[in-house]
């Protein structure tokens, strides 16, 4: 069956689809760094973190035949990458956003280095639950088989927007993230705050960085995040530091990058590659958006280096 049996009305349908597998990164990355900004530290290198998880995700599912296995290796990497940030970003006169960038290319460089036997070898991917086994259309199947990673992103946006305002845990990070002195003086030590959180946040950006080899497009390459870590960040200030918003963003940036193929599906190919690039140009208008300092700063941490 083809998409002509739906005819436009596959484009949403479509889109939907596609917004849900290709938001799954931003989702996780997103989620990551607003742990990390929670706390008062910008970690700019993401994109390394996320490739180095794509990278050892598929490896170790490759290696034990078990891509849940995959998924904890992806996030063990990506908690790596977090502490070793924290640890350098701890040290006097060192710049967060200077450390992220240098370790983004340093991850991107050694993924691609780790990961050269993992190119042609086929892993096991993550399963897929079937929601649509309701509808006698095949478009209809293929379009609501959703990853269980979403699934887990989309009860964990609340959750952490829960405990961020109701747990011990939350109040700490966010004391710690928006002002150093009062949590001093509460007696936190706050460089051991700001590794746990960017350690977590490496940790979810490594998971997501496992959907991207293990679901979708489901293979290990180089040159397979596209940006995504680093279009993260922005999504993160877009959505003002809030974990659910972060979950409508990463939506919003998945429907984007779906419009192109649902186009083509149904015989729209002028303009291709110009639906293709509208993620980007949205982060670009996201940030022309969000430039006044007004609306920029609003509900961002008071440590973060952009409130200063």
């Amino acid at each position: 069956m083809t998409g002509d049996l739906l005819g436009w009305w596959g484009v949403p349908l479509a889109v939907l689809a596609g917004a849900i597998r290709v938001s799954t990164p931003f989702l996780f990355v997103s989620l990551g760094e607003c742990i990390t900004e929670k706390s008062g530290r910008i970690n700019l290198g993401l994109e390394g973190t996320l490739v180095m998880g794509a990278m050892s995700g598929y490896a170790i599912s490759y290696l034990t035949g078990s891509p849940w296995l995959g998924v904890l290796a992806a996030g063990c990497a990506g908690a790596v990458f977090g502490i070793l940030h924290a640890a350098i970003c701890s040290l006097p006169r060192v710049n967060d956003i200077a450390v992220g960038i240098a370790l983004m290319l340093f991850g991107i460089g050694l993924a691609f280095f780790l990961g050269k036997p993992f190119i042609q070898p086929q892993a096991p991917n993550l399963p897929s639950i079937p929601f649509g086994n309701w509808s006698d259309n095949a478009q209809v199947r293929d379009s609501l088989r959703i990853n269980a990673l979403f699934l887990i992103g989309v009860v964990l946006a609340p959750l952490l927007l829960w405990a961020f305002r109701n747990t011990r845990w939350g109040l700490i990070v966010r004391t710690v993230g928006d002002s150093a002195d009062a949590a001093l003086a509460l007696g936190y030590a706050i460089n051991r705050v700001r590794m746990f959180s960017t350690a977590a946040g490496g940790f979810l950006a490594g998971i997501g960085g496992s959907f991207l080899s293990l679901s979708y497009p489901g293979s290990w390459s180089e040159g397979l995040s596209s940006g995504q870590g680093i279009t993260a960040v922005a999504l993160v200030i877009f959505a003002r530091w809030n974990p659910m918003l972060c979950f409508w963003a990463s939506l919003l940036f998945g429907g984007a990058a779906a419009l192109g193929p649902a186009l083509q599906s149904v015989g729209i190919t002028s303009g291709y590659y110009l639906f293709n690039a509208a993620p980007y140009a949205l982060t670009l208008l996201i940030m022309i958006l969000t430039c006044s300092r007004d609306r920029t700063l609003a509900g961002a941490p008071g440590e973060l280096g952009v409130t200063r």
